[in-house]
């Protein structure tokens, strides 16, 4: 018989759970699920949006948006684009129902408890499918899932008990390869990351003019020194990735941004003949800031890929 069988909320940061439904099963496939529930959770922030996980008898799916994700477990016949309506309903009812800035503060476990209700009974209208009064939206959601279907992760994928010790980079059906960290979006720029940013530009610029000024010094004056050119635009350059880190998520992006900024600090320690103290205070100061604001910018999880 296909079924939903059970499924829960969970925090993308840190797989906190918000919110899960009572089960009362207790074979040994529902325990291996669960611990399967547990180490996917671990790694929701490293996933797409949208996966499925298949165990045997039963399937795993999930979705995740602004923060949270939406995981379910099913009989390994239950329709695929019912499982995913299913999971797009708990969706639209929590953000309708909880003010983000409350997931997002949450401490205890099961904060949302009180959602199991909405869960029971969405599980209980998705089990009897009779019932289901939502042909259009499954045309919706059949159309989307064909067009970009969930990315299937494999049970060799998850590695040993901790969780993902040996999950490889995979490859997102629809999209081609995925980084570690796919579809992640930052945090709302701050006004204090907004003026880091624009003297970062302001820093790149004054480094770029000085350099194309020791060009022709150096075409004037032959003894003048090459390295000093070279100097000026590794600041420039290095300006410029202080400003793509804050904009965009990446791989290692905190050890990126401190790595630029002693580039930074190196070049303004071999340009101390050709600038006073007050220019050299500032270039640095302003890569530490840009610097503090990438660090203090980081991922808010998945972006939203459903109509809300």
């Amino acid at each position: 018989m296909s079924m939903i069988l059970s499924a829960s909320v969970v925090r993308v940061r840190d797989g906190l759970p918000l919110s899960a439904s009572t089960d009362y099963d207790q074979s040994t496939g529902m325990q291996e699920c669960r611990k399967y529930f547990k180490m996917l959770s671990k790694k929701l922030s490293q996933l797409p949006d949208r996966c499925t996980l298949k165990t045997g008898q039963y399937n795993i799916n999930f979705i995740s948006s602004l923060g949270v994700s939406y995981m379910m477990l099913c009989t390994e016949n239950y329709p695929n684009v019912l499982a995913f309506c299913f999971l797009d309903e708990l969706q639209k009812e929590f953000i309708t129902t909880y003010n983000m800035m409350k997931t997002n503060t949450a401490i205890r476990p099961y904060c949302f408890i009180e959602f199991d209700n909405f869960i029971q009974r969405t599980k209980q209208r998705y089990n009897n499918t009779r019932s289901l009064s939502t042909k259009m939206n499954l045309a919706d959601m059949q159309t989307e899932i064909k067009l970009r279907p969930p990315y299937q992760i494999s049970v060799s994928e998850l590695g040993s008990a901790n969780g993902f010790s040996h999950m490889p980079v995979g490859e997102y059906k629809g999209t081609g390869k995925i980084s570690a960290a796919p579809n992640q979006r930052l945090e709302p720029v701050t006004l204090p990351g907004i003026v880091s940013f624009v003297l970062s530009l302001l820093c790149g610029a004054l480094n770029l003019i000085r350099g194309f000024h020791a060009i022709e010094s150096l075409i004037q004056n032959e003894g003048e020194d090459f390295s000093y050119v070279i100097a000026f635009f590794l600041g420039t350059a290095a300006c410029l990735y202080q400003c793509y880190l804050f904009m965009y998520y990446t791989g290692w992006r905190n050890v990126k941004s401190f790595l630029t900024f002693g580039l930074i600090c190196l070049c303004n320690m071999y340009l101390y003949e050709l600038r006073n103290l007050w220019q050299l205070f500032f270039h640095v100061t302003v890569g530490a800031f840009s610097t503090l604001q990438i660090r203090l910018r980081q991922a808010q999880g998945k972006s939203p890929d459903y109509n809300v």
